[in-house]
């Protein structure tokens, strides 16, 4: 389980990286067909959607920890966890809790579902 909790934060922050976030191929590549994503506004996007906003946006800074990964199946597990981000251009730190449940689809981890809400002040 130690390996898969690595390698699930791994690519949640691989996530994180603006050229990664840039890229469309690598978006593709790291998030799954059925994708539903909950904003932290309330509104909900799917793969389709979040393919063609991603790219086009200027990529926030995260920095996350205090990770637990939930196994869901033996294909399937939650990575939850806090983040700090901060949007390009501004100065105040947004804290949240964060839920991302990732897929094994043809031997490929893959992101199936994230949400992120807004939380109290916290140290990381």
């Amino acid at each position: 389980m130690g390996n898969l909790k690595q390698k699930l934060i791994q690519l949640e922050e691989y996530l994180f990286n603006p050229k990664v976030r840039a890229s469309y191929r690598e978006l593709n590549n790291l998030i799954a067909d059925d994708f539903t994503e909950i904003g932290a506004s309330g509104i909900r996007f799917d793969k389709k959607q979040a393919l063609e906003r991603l790219p086009h946006e200027h990529a926030p800074r995260i920095k996350a920890g205090d990770f637990e990964l939930r196994i869901l199946s033996p294909t399937c597990a939650q990575l939850l966890y806090k983040a700090i981000m901060i949007k390009h251009e501004e100065t105040t730190p947004i804290y949240s809790l964060r839920s991302s449940i990732w897929s094994l689809n043809n031997g490929q981890w893959q992101m199936s579902f994230h949400q992120g809400t807004p939380c109290e002040t916290f140290e990381l």
